[in-house]
């Protein structure tokens, strides 16, 4: 490789989610692991309906600790066909994929597809031990002998969202926290955005969900579903402490504009505030994920999720809306998103 030259320079960018996969990453969680407190097993029907409805779209890769993790995760997938399910020793600390796997860039020369591991800190340090986590992109570059960018900086994939022809969109409470990059300054991030993955508009939102301990991901709040449009999540309950920042994200999506033209927006609602152990919990609707011909998306036995399903199927009338039931998930501050990583077809 070129160690002077920056991806983008290199005529690599990172495409959009609903651009064709060749495969699905998932971490399989750890009983050990710290993000299903006493209800690990309750969370396996979830998972195991995301493999099954994933594997009649793509290839699913599975990272595992060793064998008598691999037998564990086997065990809660038996009975589906396992020829489209391959495991991987990736050992990781906890299972979201999303935001320590591996950003996959593409381009129309060899080498086709490269990995940009992004330094990870588990969210500001907020959940140590992140050692595994941090190594993952590099162990599956090696897996996938794909080259590797390294842009020294702190960043998980679920705080970005890209649609594929040069925009990008993230949030200030995340990017911009001093937890994640202190010596890096707007516009410097900015750069390492455009140089790693090939994007050129920086869209800033403001501030993320109540109970979202990443600070603010995009993937909680406004996903790209097109070059020119995106969808939103709006709370209608005005005594609802997301009710401020999601009407003020939703102001600032109005103004943005790529290429001189304004963005088209499509709102989804929110479900109704979920607490548990005195905690609210961050689920979102906007945390489903673009599978080849299907969407997963996230519910939560709420009376919103017929509405979001709805909207959801209008906006990808080619794929299947499938809702993955989303309750246990929930209580690991995550969903169908942050628990998968695409890998781009050649």
């Amino acid at each position: 490789m070129h160690p002077k030259k920056t991806p983008a320079q290199l005529g690599y960018r990172m495409p959009a989610e609903w651009e064709p996969h060749a495969a699905t990453w998932l971490s399989w969680p750890r009983r050990e692991g710290i993000s299903f407190p006493d209800s690990f097993d309750r969370v396996m029907p979830a998972l195991r309906a995301t493999v099954e409805t994933l594997i009649g779209s793509e290839q699913v890769c599975i990272n595992v600790c060793n064998g008598a993790h691999e037998a564990e995760a086997r065990e809660a997938l038996g009975g589906l066909p396992m020829e489209a399910i391959s495991f991987h020793l990736v050992p990781t600390n906890e299972p979201w994929c999303r935001d320590h796997g591996p950003i996959f860039l593409t381009r129309d020369s060899d080498p086709k597809i490269a990995v940009v591991d992004w330094d990870y800190n588990a969210w500001g340090n907020k959940y140590p031990p992140f050692n595994l986590d941090e190594i993952v992109p590099t162990r599956i570059a090696e897996i996938l002998n794909v080259p590797v960018f390294y842009p020294r900086m702190i960043l998980e994939g679920g705080s970005i969202d890209v649609n594929g022809a040069g925009a990008l969109l993230t949030t200030e409470s995340c990017l911009l926290n001093k937890n994640r990059n202190p010596n890096l300054s707007r516009d410097e991030i900015e750069q390492r955005l455009r140089d790693y993955l090939g994007v050129r508009d920086i869209l800033w939102l403001g501030n993320g969900i109540a109970g979202d301990d990443t600070d603010g991901h995009i993937d909680d709040l406004a996903r790209f579903i097109s070059e020119r449009t995106a969808v939103t999540v709006v709370e209608e309950n005005c005594d609802d402490e997301n009710y401020q920042p999601l009407q003020q994200n939703l102001a600032r999506l109005r103004e943005m504009k790529i290429g001189g033209r304004n963005i088209d927006i499509v709102a989804l609602p929110m479900p109704k505030k979920i607490v548990r152990e005195g905690l609210r919990l961050p689920a979102s609707y906007a945390n489903f994920y673009i599978a080849n011909n299907c969407v997963l998306m996230p519910t939560f036995a709420d009376s919103a999720d017929e509405i979001a399903l709805s909207i959801l199927r209008e906006c990808f009338p080619q794929r299947h809306v499938i809702e993955i039931d989303s309750r246990e998930l929930i209580w690991g501050l995550g969903t169908l998103h942050c628990l998968t990583q695409q890998q781009p077809a050649l």
